[in-house]
């Protein structure tokens, strides 16, 4: 029997980004230059795919440092960032550390210290419980930080003082519901003070942006990535509000809900900033066999963004 056709628009850019690649990087290179075991506080990016491929090569992944032996071995903090506590208990046992975080949260931290240092109330908009917003809120002391996770979050908070408020924002949120959230906070507060430039990341940005390009156009959507990884989740969401219903998160083929794609004729596809780009292909290769196939690049930006690496490791990046 001939199969059914099917039209991928794959979108550009997907999959890694600058700060999951860097990440990445450093536990690998570390892994080189002093050898098995590393230890990596927390998934060094939110995918069990990496995750694994990290731990077959030596690296062991705790939750907290003191499940970290008294060692030599590098100890490697994650992409999405931690508390000031953390580096200060590593330093304190005489661990060796390499930080993982991405140049663009730590931006973020940045700026709500200098705005705690000049006497301004801290708001974060984020996710309760998310990594990233965790190690945001553990930069200043206990009670500094007020999270607003809604819109009704935004317009039921009281500050201290009108005059005397700033906001930052996780990076890796809805760009719209974001806007939203923002917008309710100056019109409420028009001397709140925000980040120069957006603390959403371009790569959340970019990713966004190809999904509502080609979404009304497809009758089926699949998001390649972790359900723990925000970025990821925001992209199935954005699909269904962009005119897609039919969005569903993956992580990888194997997770195909196929009663949910076997009529479709057209397939949106893209993947969250921590997934590999190999789980990509592997479920174009399982569309390839039940249906005739046609893949379409859709290019809604192109990214040319790279990281420094620790100075540790620059030696060993260059060979």
């Amino acid at each position: 029997m001939s199969k059914p056709p099917l039209n991928i628009l794959l979108c550009e850019p997907r999959g890694f980004c600058a700060g999951v690649d860097r990440a990445i990087q450093i536990v690998e290179l570390a892994l080189k230059k002093f050898g098995p075991p590393v230890y990596v506080r927390h998934e060094i990016v939110h995918n069990r795919h990496v995750v694994e491929d990290l731990e077959a090569k030596g690296t062991i992944f705790v939750d907290e440092l003191d499940e970290i032996p008294d060692t030599r071995s590098p100890v490697i903090f994650s992409a999405h960032g931690v508390p000031k506590a953390i580096p200060e208990q590593a330093a304190a046992r005489n661990l060796f550390y390499l930080d993982a975080t991405c140049p663009l949260v730590s931006k973020v931290h940045i700026e709500a210290q200098r705005n705690y240092a000049a006497g301004l109330e801290i708001l974060l908009i984020g996710h309760a419980g998310h990594p990233e917003v965790i190690g945001t809120i553990g930069q200043l002391p206990d009670g500094a930080v007020k999270l607003i996770e809604t819109p009704s979050d935004a317009l039921s908070f009281q500050p201290v003082s009108p005059n005397k408020l700033a906001y930052v924002t996780q990076t890796t949120l809805s760009v719209d519901d974001t806007r939203e959230i923002v917008d309710i906070l100056k019109r409420r507060f028009p001397a709140i003070i925000g980040p120069h430039k957006s603390d959403i990341c371009y790569a959340t940005t970019n990713r966004q942006a190809a999904v509502k390009e080609i979404a009304a156009k497809c009758d089926g959507f699949l998001v390649v990535g972790a359900p723990n990884s925000s970025n990821s989740n925001r992209l199935v969401e954005v699909a269904q509000r962009a005119g897609c219903q039919n969005a569903s998160l993956v992580r990888n083929a194997a997770g195909i809900p196929w009663q949910k794609f076997d009529n479709v004729r057209t397939l949106g596809l893209t993947a969250g900033a921590s997934a590999p780009e190999s789980l990509v292909q592997e479920i174009i290769r399982a569309f390839s066999e039940r249906f005739e196939t046609s893949v379409e690049r859709i290019v809604a930006a192109e990214e040319n963004v790279a990281f420094n690496l620790p100075r540790q490791l620059r030696n060993v990046a260059a060979e």
